[in-house]
């Protein structure tokens, strides 16, 4: 059965990971997903490491389940048919930097007059107007820029720290699936599109204001820094590691029943979550000391049997391999035509109504070039005059390992 988003089309003149991964996301979700990228080598991300048959695992891990259409957008041409093609489309996204899109001809109103409700979608670095809206952005530039990286290394008076997965832009591209079906609602309910805009930096921002900006909330009575523990809650074992999270008075009883340290419950510094929380450290310290007597699994088992929240830290290998992860159908594996054997992540929304169909794996560049084009009324010959142009081109042997 199709997704809850069949029948919806979406262009997607989006690359590299924030729009891409948007995109899938509705895709994975039943709409069409037309894929546009330049006829000379497409999407960044076709490019880098970690490959299998010629084909990047970074393209394929976000872009499954779309069609593929090469189109030069520096040419009138190949501009005149992604008109022709958003004439009958749902959503258009784009992360141009600020102003490119308009110059090229595909900024907002020039889409709008050709579908006058289309749900038109802006991705954004750090913003649309400002002092850095022009500037060039990758990930850890906006891990900077947002305190994510303050954040991370926990006090404002140490060295700042990364973190060592692309956050920002895995979560944009998750915020704006959301944004553009929220605005697929309204537009059902009053039958008018909307222009979408969002940020990196915004999103980001917006993240880290549910936990980590306690301090600045209040106005007026900021705080200088927001020091958050120099310990985490990943703890030695006598063998390896795990996480213990006692947060409520319930789960901070149990932990100090299930390692046997009772004086924990009398203990003024901890006799309740404001206390436990001005005194972390020494209660992160306290938990440490006890949880490196024994091993890990021994540790699970005791905690298990007083419901204390815990888990065991595991590597990339081990989660694959994890029973939790099998139990939840976490992955899935299917063959790609040229890279083999593939597994994935699903998606982890699952519906009970309107279940996916099987995933199909990230097109080859521009193998769709031909049928979609047709499917928008160009006529053969029109078609083959646009290759020979070099405006669009069809798959050949290299493209179909996806080089």
């Amino acid at each position: 059965m199709p997704g809850p988003l069949h029948g919806i089309c979406v262009i997607d003149l989006t690359s590299m990971v924030s729009g891409p991964l948007a995109t899938m996301t509705l895709a994975d979700q039943g709409a069409e997903v037309i894929k546009i990228e330049h006829p000379a080598g497409g999407d960044h991300t076709r490019k880098v490491a970690g490959r299998r048959g010629g084909v990047a695992a970074s393209y394929l891990n976000n872009n499954r389940n779309k069609r593929s259409v090469t189109l030069n957008l520096k040419d009138p041409r190949g501009v005149e048919a992604v008109m022709r093609l958003a004439a009958t489309a749902d959503v258009l996204v784009q992360n141009f930097r600020p102003g490119v899109a308009e110059r090229l001809g595909l900024g907002e109103g020039a889409v709008r007059a050709a579908s006058p409700n289309i749900v038109y979608v802006s991705i954004a670095g750090f913003g649309f107007e400002g002092p850095y809206a022009q500037k060039p952005v990758y990930d850890p530039l906006v891990q900077a820029l947002s305190g994510l990286t303050t954040v991370q290394a926990a006090s404002d008076q140490v060295r700042p720290r990364l973190i060592r997965t692309i956050l920002p832009d895995k979560l944009t591209g998750i915020q704006a699936a959301q944004a553009i079906t929220a605005a697929l609602l309204a537009r059902a309910r009053t039958g008018e599109g909307q222009h979408v805009r969002l940020s990196m930096l915004d999103t980001v921002v917006a993240f880290l204001w549910s936990s980590d900006m306690t301090g600045h909330t209040f106005v007026g009575d900021e705080t200088v820094e927001e020091a958050q523990s120099f310990a985490d809650l990943i703890y030695a074992t006598s063998d390896g590691y795990m996480s213990v999270s006692a947060m409520s008075d319930k789960d901070w009883r149990a932990l100090a029943m299930a390692v046997g340290r009772h004086d924990w419950l009398e203990d003024p510094r901890f006799l309740t979550p404001a206390l436990r929380d001005a005194n972390k450290e020494a209660r992160l310290a306290l938990t440490q000391s006890v949880l490196e007597t024994r091993t890990t699994a021994e540790w699970l088992a005791i905690m298990e049997a007083h419901d204390v929240p815990c888990a065991p830290v595991l590597t990339r290998a081990e989660v694959v391999a994890h029973p939790q992860i099998a139990a939840n159908g976490s992955l899935q594996e299917y063959d790609h035509p040229v890279a083999g054997r593939l597994r994935q992540a699903r998606h982890p929304a699952q519906f009970s109504a309107t279940p996916p169909d099987a995933p199909r794996a990230a097109p080859a560049l521009g193998q769709d070039t031909q049928a979609v084009l047709a499917e928008a009324g160009y006529s053969e010959s029109q078609i083959e005059a646009l290759i020979a142009d070099g405006v669009a081109t069809q798959p050949a042997e290299a493209a179909e390992t996806g080089t």
